[in-house]
């Protein structure tokens, strides 16, 4: 084995995420050097609408024949080396420009994208105000509506900090949390923004409920019913209870003042396909009750013109030329191949064909979500490594 290099004082050249996420959502001339272990780049990685060119050596091969492994990466683009925290990634750089290489150190690499957010406006009147606010690195999505000073937050996300920082930018009292069901792919920020800001938080009691343990939430929480509304200024949210992909699942259909309609689906309907139902091992059992929500219950009690607005999306090409992730139901109909089996039967043996493996991690996060376990900050960031998966196969 050769001898390992000197590692210098030096520091490579640096990209935040914020600029490497706007880079890799256009067109570019990028070039991603992920040089993790194998298993953790397998499990999740950079991704964007034009996600560049992305090859992983692990970080170790560049302490062997540096030559031939720096050989591997091409000349003529812009090379950014990704880690886990920003330390390996930034040696390796170092090293990729002393071979002429034009290299950049991804700042605190993948802990970075796992915990970047984006927010965007969805509409903005002076009656009311819906943002969409989502965490790439998971294919995660939550809303935010403001009316009349008052807020509420649907599906809130475990970094509670991104959204205390916009209401207090919107001058906004949170007023209600809201979470469409026991999430498995997330950790919620329902609880502890109940805690800190005081709002009333809001679920389902069959969520409150782990589907394996069976055993019953330990944090309080208010229950959601069927048919339950809330006023938030002008705007009127009613519940709609929709079970498949959890028996505890509602959307939210808010009706604005302009006579637009919002229906928060949660991992009921996306963009593209629909939220999977083995999550609570019971997939055969449940696919006949996703069909009965979807093609009864939403589609006999919500408007065509109601915008769908999921709680996940698969890939980022769901997005609209805005960044926003929605769609109007009646194109929906039309447009979502998971949503093209209309009969019965079809639509239950299309469902079963297409479930994907079920992350073990997703029990644990039940838990997490209704209070059973309370892991550190490290464990949690390890339980929700990678994308969601959950909607079907051929939606990834």
């Amino acid at each position: 084995m050769a001898q390992a290099p000197a590692i210098v004082s030096e520091t490579a050249q640096e990209i935040t995420i914020g600029e490497l996420h706007k880079q890799i959502n256009r067109p570019n001339n990028l070039f991603i050097l992920d040089v993790r272990n194998p298993d953790e780049f397998e499990s999740w990685r950079i991704e964007g609408l034009y996600t560049p060119e992305t090859l992983n050596i692990p970080y170790f091969e560049f302490f062997e024949d540096q030559e031939e492994v720096v050989n591997r990466v091409p000349y003529g683009k812009e090379v950014i080396v990704v880690c886990a925290k920003g330390g390996a990634s930034d040696f390796v750089a170092l090293v990729l420009e002393e071979h002429g290489r034009q290299a950049r150190n991804l700042t605190d690499g993948m802990i970075a994208w796992g915990e970047f957010y984006v927010i965007r406006p969805v509409v903005e009147t002076k009656a009311y105000q819906i943002y969409q606010v989502e965490r790439p690195a998971r294919g995660c999505l939550s809303h935010v509506l403001i009316s009349e000073g008052k807020a509420v937050i649907i599906d809130p996300l475990r970094h509670i900090e991104r959204y205390k920082s916009l209401l207090a930018d919107k001058d906004a009292d949170l007023e209600l949390l809201l979470d469409t069901h026991a999430h498995a792919d997330h950790v919620s920020g329902g609880f502890a923004l109940q805690e800190e800001m005081g709002a009333a938080y809001y679920l389902h009691p069959y969520d409150g409920i782990h589907p394996f343990d069976m055993m019953p939430a330990v944090k309080p929480y208010n229950m959601l019913a069927d048919g339950m509304t809330f006023e938030l200024g002008e705007l009127q949210i009613r519940v709609i209870h929709t079970p498949g992909h959890t028996l505890g699942q509602v959307n939210f259909l808010v009706s604005a003042p302009d006579g637009e309609s919002y229906l928060f689906t949660g991992d009921n309907i996306f963009i593209e396909s629909f939220g999977r139902p083995d999550l609570g091992g019971q997939g055969e059992r449940w696919a006949p009750v996703v069909y009965e929500t979807i093609f009864g219950r939403i589609k006999n009690s919500v408007p065509g013109q109601a915008w769908v607005m999921p709680g996940h999306y698969a890939r980022f090409d769901e997005a609209n030329d805005d960044g926003l992730f929605i769609k109007r139901l009646d194109d929906l109909w039309v447009e979502n191949q998971g949503l093209q089996h209309a009969d019965r039967d079809e639509f239950i043996g299309y469902v079963l064909d297409q479930l994907p493996k079920m992350p073990q991690e997703y029990i644990e996060i039940k838990r997490v979500n209704i209070g059973l376990s309370q892991p550190d900050e490290a464990m949690t960031s390890e339980l929700e490594l990678g994308k969601n998966i959950c909607a079907l196969s051929d939606a990834y």
